[in-house]
């Protein structure tokens, strides 16, 4: 399939986890990136590049809720090969899962430069929260996809 131009994503599909979830542009406040409120949606990195871009992190973020109902409850399940479908109206771009990460927040925020890249070969990357302690998450789930035919 040859590669789309990067678009504006409106849904993400993850079969393997029975994953449909509404994508909101979202853009960082104070050098966050909080997922949109309602744990159901998730949000694109507007500041990044676009799903289907031949270069930088396309990059999704979304909750996990540790009693349930985050679209990304189960990111961490991810294996190697499983797809990612982002659609945008008639258009829909393909990844396939390399790598799944459990990273702790000082490890994000040290990998940031990477993870957030505008540069390099154009990828998906999905990001939540992981280990819940009681109180709070103590890491993140990072996926990191490739582009592939349909």
């Amino acid at each position: 399939m040859p590669r789309v131009a990067g678009v504006r994503p409106d849904t993400v599909v993850v079969p393997s986890l029975d994953v449909r979830a509404d994508v909101t542009p979202i853009a960082t406040q104070d050098g966050a990136l909080n997922p949109p409120s309602d744990p159901l949606d998730v949000g694109w990195w507007s500041g990044g590049s676009r799903p289907g871009d031949a270069t930088g992190a396309a990059v999704i973020t979304g909750h996990t809720v540790h009693t349930g109902g985050g679209a990304f409850d189960d990111l961490e399940e991810l294996a190697t090969g499983d797809r990612v479908l982002v659609l945008s109206g008639g258009t829909t771009v393909a990844y396939a899962v390399a790598t799944v990460e459990v990273l702790s927040r000082a490890e994000l925020a040290r990998e940031s430069a990477t993870v957030f890249a505008r540069s390099g070969p154009g990828r998906l990357v999905l990001i939540t929260c992981e280990d819940w302690d009681g109180t709070a998450y103590r890491s993140n789930v990072v996926v990191t996809a490739w582009p592939v035919g349909t």
